[in-house]
């Protein structure tokens, strides 16, 4: 009895000291860097993680969106709905068709303009580059309220030129063999600049040395640029491959809401568009849920992949 008493007696100051060492330890973390930082986490946090655990809950129930009914619980069924929706498989389709073919306007092209561009000097070289990147400022939805002008089947100036050489292109947006080739067309005419102007970047941060050095051995200007400049420039094309994939079916998305609403007979719809139509336009929030909830998976995956892939396919200038 003597001996906890005494072992009792011991402890409380060593609990105090303790205590009092870990006040010193916490008043020693500086909280400005913090306090700067809490802002943007809240709105992070009530903005996307919490609709995006919200967008979990949501997949295992059967909801119309309607606060006055009440949420079904039906497991995993919209899951199985979603494998098996016909629809969402051409949404699925259409998207990777989209991520194929924005390659020519955010990689490809770029490339050939931003190399092009060099031998233009001077003030006439910011000229060219501002005209390449003045479409990327054009809000979509009057990008897409001209464009619809330009391809009237009647009275549109391309058609109208078109038809003056005999060729007929008819109601290009309302085909359904032209529509999804339309968008394609005016979604890259609008983010070519942006492509243009980081890979413009990425070649203004090569060391011309290098170019210098291999031309004073000989080297030609096609070799230069296939064995110096490419490669030193990959880590601005694996950036633009990550964009590219990842972003793809939002930079459809306005356009395709504007020009053809994912028809005609959904050969022009992407997996963003036909999610908006599940769940505000058909209200069922649960199907929604389910197929936000896989196709965020497939494309953090994909995300991942790219990221750790970076290292060992980029070169850099060190």
């Amino acid at each position: 009895m003597f001996a906890d008493t005494v072992s009792a007696a011991t402890a409380a100051p060593r609990g105090r000291a303790g205590a009092r060492s870990l006040m010193r330890r916490l008043r020693r973390i500086p909280l400005a860097p913090y306090l700067y930082v809490l802002p943007a986490v809240a709105l992070l946090v009530a903005w996307t993680y919490r609709p995006l655990v919200q967008t979990f809950q949501l997949s295992f129930f059967d909801w119309n969106l309607v606060p006055t009914q009440p949420m079904t619980f039906v497991g995993g069924h919209n899951y199985q709905r979603v494998v098996t929706d016909p629809d969402l498989r051409q949404a699925v389709i259409n998207t990777i068709i989209y991520i194929v073919a924005f390659m020519l306007f955010s990689l490809v092209l770029p490339v050939i303009i931003a190399l092009a561009a060099r031998r233009v000097q001077g003030r006439a070289r910011t000229v060219y580059q501002a005209l390449i990147f003045l479409p990327f400022l054009v809000t979509p939805v009057a990008a897409s309220a001209v464009w619809q002008w330009l391809l009237a089947p009647d009275s549109g100036a391309i058609t109208v030129a078109l038809n003056a050489i005999g060729i007929h292109i008819g109601d290009v947006l309302r085909d359904p063999n032209t529509a999804l080739l339309a968008i394609v067309v005016i979604v890259g005419w609008q983010m070519l600049g942006f492509g243009v102007l980081v890979v413009s970047a990425g070649i203004a941060g090569i060391n011309p040395d290098y170019a210098s050095a291999a031309s004073m051995d000989g080297a030609s200007r096609l070799r230069i640029t296939r064995r110096i400049t490419l490669p030193l420039l990959s880590p601005t094309l694996v950036f633009l491959l990550l964009m590219t994939i990842l972003l793809a079916a939002q930079w459809t998305f306005p356009m395709i809401d504007v020009l053809t609403q994912g028809g005609p007979g959904n050969s022009t719809t992407n997996i963003y568009y036909m999610l908006y139509q599940i769940g505000f336009r058909n209200f069922d929030a649960g199907l929604a849920g389910a197929a936000g909830v896989l196709f965020f998976l497939v494309f953090g995956l994909i995300a991942i992949g790219l990221v750790k892939l970076a290292d060992r396919l980029s070169f850099y200038d060190n």
